[in-house]
């Protein structure tokens, strides 16, 4: 079998949801760090033309964006399924990976995660209060509707694990290492306890910032 390999910056939201991926499928890779700032490069550009991670490589095939990377490895690694065979929980899934990527994301984690986390952790930044509050209604909004949608089930696609929950819980992650997680987590008792089900995964705990920070430094 030729080597998986994952491009993305330690830390990153979705370079550890290709990973985490990886792990629940039993799957060896490799990890190539791509530094902060690098991302703009002609090295880096050729691999993702759009200057993002992550980016996959397995046997002479290439594959940027992260939900083609995970529908992409839960074809190719067919066991465990992580996509429901009924339809509904199906669309369902896809659902949640979309408010993700385009609400959960997109102007909440973008703004506070990086404000919070990725700035100050690796720029040396001092986290912008103003940005951080304009982002915050949108913030409730979307974990609202994230308890919402997981209601009283164990996982969002309804009782088994799949590519939604790994997409989802690094980004939600994310927010545990900010002030704001006391305010957007309390209310959802739902969301905490699925987050704590997820935090307690070999997968999840094999591909925290620190491990993958130390796969990086073996790399």
């Amino acid at each position: 079998m030729s080597e998986i390999i994952v491009h993305s910056i330690p830390g990153s939201p979705f370079g550890r949801a290709v990973m985490a991926t990886l792990e629940e499928k039993g799957a060896r890779y490799r990890l190539t760090p791509v530094m902060p700032g690098s991302m703009k490069t002609p090295q880096h550009l050729a691999l993702h033309p759009f200057g993002r991670i992550p980016v996959l490589e397995y046997d002479g095939f290439r594959l940027y964006e992260t939900q083609a990377i995970l529908r992409y490895l839960d074809r190719l690694l067919q066991e465990p399924a992580l996509t429901p065979a009924e339809p509904k929980r199906a669309a369902r899934m896809d659902q949640v990976l979309n408010v993700c990527d385009w609400y959960l994301f997109q102007g909440c984690g973008s703004v506070i995660g990086f404000q919070r986390v990725v700035g100050p952790k690796l720029m040396g930044l001092k986290p912008d209060e103003a940005a951080i509050e304009a982002a915050m209604p949108r913030a409730r909004a979307v974990f609202a509707e994230l308890a919402r949608l997981l209601d009283n089930q164990p996982f969002f696609a309804g009782e088994a694990l799949s590519l939604a929950d790994l997409h989802v819980m690094p980004q939600i992650d994310f927010f545990t290492l900010t002030p704001e997680w006391a305010e957007l987590g309390a209310p959802y008792p739902n969301l905490v306890e699925w987050l704590k089900r997820m935090q307690a995964r070999p997968s999840v705990v094999a591909t925290t910032w620190e491990r993958v920070a130390d796969m990086a430094k073996a790399a």
